[in-house]
């Protein structure tokens, strides 16, 4: 099993802010929200009012009133996003995305090879039960992998970068979790939004996922279909130097010690996040040209 990098939970990025509901505050304008096994995140100030906000993000199945409230407490009564960025589309990150598009009726950004599974065309290659250990991942056949299906508000994030709405960040292409899988960077305060291209629990272990003891971990292994990809955007995200980043799962963490974390993590990628065996090891998924899963 690979080994692990502990964090000192001293380090947690939370700016001495938590919300009455949970939602933690990292900078001015950044804020997350755990949702059990998954964290959605916001930008925009407190109270900034309808349209100009946005949601990272969109937990899972039964997580609605909670995102909805979290926005409400954050940015005031009938307070609808500009948008919502996808990182990816996987079950525990889409789970409310199609009625909160609908209500709030706005438009869902992703990248242009997760599409498929946004636009309801494609499903995920099944997931690796073997890899991890852990409860979580072997559970993970029962996960649901099917596309949900938002295509009437979907649009693909911009080729120079930018990230819309959210001025001063840019969008970086992280894939190996899944093909179109996206992370965001702010320079001005070295800031990354990383989805699960790295993550700071063990998220094969229900244990690990519910006590959030902080750790710097690779990808969830039961869903990573292609480690070579993985591992490259592990690297590239090292090299970016940040300060604070905010995972797709684990507590947001920041500091020298998470750097160190993150390039270590970076450095032996093989050994510390790749299973010594599994599905998807030694042959990556196979992927059309559009991004979806291709069965073998």
């Amino acid at each position: 099993m690979p080994e692990r990098i502990p964090l000192d939970p001293r380090g947690r990025a939370e700016g001495g802010s938590v919300g009455d509901d949970g939602t933690h505050q990292i900078c001015p304008d950044l804020a997350y929200r755990r949702l059990a096994i998954v964290n959605a995140v916001f930008f925009g100030t407190p109270g900034a009012g309808d349209r100009e906000w946005v949601l990272i993000d969109a937990g899972f199945m039964g997580t609605t009133d909670l995102i909805t409230g979290a926005a409400v407490e954050r940015f005031g009564p009938n307070s609808r996003p500009a948008a919502i960025l996808m990182t990816h589309g996987h079950f525990d990150h889409v789970g409310a995305l199609e009625e909160l598009a609908e209500r709030w009726q706005v438009p869902v950004y992703a990248h242009e090879l997760e599409l498929p599974y946004l636009d309801g065309s494609a499903s995920y290659p099944p997931p690796d039960p073997s890899v991890g250990g852990g409860l979580m991942s072997m559970l993970s056949p029962l996960y649901p992998r099917g596309p949900v299906n938002v295509g009437r508000w979907l649009q693909t994030f911009p080729q120079d970068g930018s990230v819309p709405e959210m001025s001063g960040w840019r969008w970086f292409h992280t894939p190996g979790h899944t093909p179109g899988h996206v992370s965001l960077w702010r320079e001005a305060d070295r800031t990354i939004v990383a989805g699960d291209a790295f993550i700071t629990t063990r998220q094969e272990s229900a244990y690990a996922v519910t006590v959030q003891k902080p750790e710097m971990h690779g990808p969830p292994m039961y869903y990573t279909t292609n480690w070579d990809n993985a591992r490259t955007s592990v690297e590239l995200l090292a090299s970016l130097e940040p300060e604070q980043v905010i995972t797709g799962h684990g507590p947001a963490m920041q500091g020298a010690e998470m750097r160190e974390a993150l390039h270590g993590l970076s450095r032996d990628f093989d050994a510390l996040a790749v299973p010594d065996h599994g599905k998807y090891v030694d042959r990556s998924a196979t992927e059309r040209k559009g991004g979806e899963y291709r069965e073998p």
